[in-house]
């Protein structure tokens, strides 16, 4: 079967329409319920697949295996409550399913209609159970555009994604706009690049269409790499197909007719989901020559990274594509210009793309009416750490953080003190409570010196040292430093160093100003975003928590008299 047009397009989305019916609470033909099981990453850690194996055997067992579908889906985001299955079309929310809970499903929800109280949600606010997504305070501010369709669809199944719109976009584009139209829209839209650099997506867009070559490419960067930073990989394993098809947009709009996923290895789920949905988009012609029967031709390779943090940078990855050492080059010239083997190329991240069908399908305006007015739409967060409930929040820009960490997270566990939040990933600036009413966009965080980065966001608690926390940065940065500049190779190994004497109770105060003379010395000399950023969290504890730091230095009076050795402690990370 080959999809040749927007009519053929639709005609398919109709004979799958029951499954959308079913799963927005509507009566329709087929099966009278659905049980989706998270099938994430983190989900099938906690033995979702064998939630869906019992659930499987039960239901045949009981005679109900021709009236209920399973259907393993992408992840829900509230991480920290699953394995998570939904119930459709009643609509229940049961959280922490583990394989033995499957018989109660079956027995009392399948059988009799009556929900399993235990499975459900307990709201800390409330101190009630509730049994609908909308009602739990975890998900009341988020807005899911990026996520729309993570935690609805079958994400190895391309009809389920037809039916939930996949591909509309790219059939209207490709028979109803121009290139100069598409760039257009996306100008509008206010969309800035997720990956962490907030450059104009269109304005980039633009740049590589008006550089005449005969070869193009288009490359979409998900090669995550913050520590407890797991947005990209959960949107490639919950809706593979929005990413294709946004890519297919963009080799449009720019004039490329290659493309390149550059994913991280250690995303095995994630690349064994990307190779089924472009093998399922090969096979209808939504990839490959003359798509929806134009003169447009496009397809799609894989290359792996090999867990190179460096190579997030875009002349980094360009380089690893290659197949040479992922280090990045001295610019100009940019990408755009002169990219993969010299031809001009675009590189955006998965996030970034996740956004651009439902501009082309809802308008620019819809996009550009969300956020704020330099900061458009939304943001993905991974919100991790001391944090009641870790998981993927899509909130507009402008939210603060103080809605994000309470409201949406639900605050610190043990009713401990909120000491401090880093965005930004290892490269971010911690902020205290004081900012806690920043509004979470591009340009309030660089004021306040952290960035929004990739959407990493790491919660601390009392208990947190800010002088470890800031050594456990470095230490990552340090680590992952391609060497190509002095400032990378050795300022950061001498900034760790200096850390390491101040936590072992061994620095003084010359010490102390010569780590802040050498960390702006980093920042504004080395080579990539990487190293410029590297040195944050360093200055950013040391403005806000110096205390801290004079408490560990041995010339400095203390009620012990020597500085003091400070155990490193660990910084919760869930993913």
């Amino acid at each position: 079967m080959q999809i040749k047009s927007l009519d053929d397009l639709n005609k398919v989305r109709q004979e799958h329409s029951d499954m959308l019916a079913l799963r927005e609470h509507r009566s329709a033909p087929g099966p009278r319920m659905n049980i989706m099981v998270c099938g994430g990453t983190g989900c099938l850690a906690s033995d979702s697949d064998k939630v869906i194996k019992n659930l499987e055997l039960i239901l045949k067992a009981r005679g109900y295996a021709d009236q209920v579908e399973i259907i393993r889906t992408g992840c829900f985001g509230f991480c920290e409550q699953g394995p998570i299955v939904k119930i459709e079309p009643d609509n229940v929310f049961y959280v922490r399913v583990g394989p033995k809970d499957a018989k109660d499903i079956v027995d009392e929800h399948v059988a009799k209609g009556i929900r399993v109280e235990r499975l459900l949600y307990k709201d800390p606010l409330k101190d009630e159970r509730v049994h609908t997504q909308e009602d739990m305070s975890f998900y009341k501010k988020q807005l899911r555009v990026a996520l729309r369709n993570c935690g609805l669809i079958n994400p190895e199944d391309i009809f389920e994604s037809i039916a939930v719109g996949g591909y509309e976009a790219l059939g209207k584009v490709l028979s109803q706009m121009s290139r100069d139209e598409v760039i257009e829209v996306v100008k509008k839209s206010g969309l800035r690049g997720r990956g962490g650099g907030g450059f104009p997506t269109g304005r980039k867009w633009e740049i590589t269409k008006n550089h005449e070559s005969e070869v193009k490419f288009i490359i979409c960067n998900a090669d995550e790499g913050d520590p407890g930073a797991f947005m990209d990989r959960s949107i490639l394993e919950g809706d593979p197909h929005c990413v294709i098809e946004a890519m297919a947009i963009g080799a449009y709009a720019i004039g490329a007719d290659k493309g390149i996923v550059y994913i991280r290895a250690e995303y095995p789920l994630a690349v064994s989901r990307l190779n089924i949905a472009l093998k399922q988009a090969r096979e209808l012609g939504l990839l490959g020559k003359n798509i929806f029967g134009t003169d447009f031709s496009f397809d799609i390779t894989l290359k792996y990274g090999a867990g190179a943090f460096v190579c997030g940078e875009e002349t980094a990855l360009i380089n690893s594509c290659e197949g040479k050492r992922g280090e990045p080059n001295y610019k100009p010239p940019y990408p755009a210009e002169e990219g993969y083997w010299g031809h001009p190329t675009c590189v955006n991240n998965v996030e970034t793309f996740a956004n651009i069908p439902v501009i082309i399908t809802k308008g620019a305006e819809w996009f550009a009416s969300i956020g704020t007015e330099k900061s458009k739409g939304t943001k993905v967060f991974a919100l991790a750490g001391k944090i009641n409930n870790v998981g993927l929040v899509e909130v507009p820009m402008g939210i603060t953080l103080r809605e994000i960490i309470y409201d949406i997270g639900g605050g610190i566990p043990g009713e401990k003190k909120f000491k401090a939040v880093q965005t930004g990933g290892p490269s971010g600036g911690v902020m205290t409570e004081k900012e806690l009413d920043t509004p979470i966009d591009y340009d309030s965080l660089l004021k306040i010196g952290s960035m929004m980065g990739s959407g990493g966001m790491i919660v601390m608690d009392e208990d947190d040292n800010m002088v470890n926390i800031a050594k456990f940065y470095l230490e990552f940065t340090m680590d992952e430093a391609c060497g190509r500049c002095v400032p990378g190779r050795v300022g950061t190994k001498r900034l760790f160093e200096m850390l390491h004497k101040i936590t072992y109770g061994k620095a003084t105060m010359a010490d102390l100003d010569a780590m802040k003379q050498l960390a702006y010395l980093v920042k504004d000399s080395s080579l990539c975003g990487l190293c410029q950023t590297a040195p944050n969290p360093v200055i950013s504890t040391m403005k806000h928590f110096w205390h801290e730091y004079m408490a560990l230095v041995k010339d400095v009076d203390h009620p012990r008299g020597e500085g003091r050795y400070v155990p490193k402690n660990k910084i919760g990370i869930k993913s």
